[in-house]
């Protein structure tokens, strides 16, 4: 029972150890990655929804501009 006991404080201690690398790693990285979501994400997705908003009220003008052309009887 005694090896038993060891073995499981092997594991025990193993995972903990990799837990704790992994903590420490996303700690390091985290601030790289919101740097990145900040710098590189958010701009592009600002451009591409102000391209899609020109487009949409683009579409919304013609079609006014075809609804005024073609009234209803």
């Amino acid at each position: 029972m005694n090896d038993f006991n060891r073995k499981v404080e092997d594991a025990s201690a193993r995972v903990s150890q990799t837990i704790n690398d992994a903590t420490q790693r996303l700690e390091k990285e985290i601030p790289e990655f919101i740097k990145y979501l900040n710098d590189e994400v958010v701009p592009a997705v600002r451009s591409h929804s102000t391209k899609a908003l020109r487009t949409a009220s683009q579409k919304l003008k013609d079609l006014a501009d075809y609804m005024e052309q073609h009234p209803t009887k």
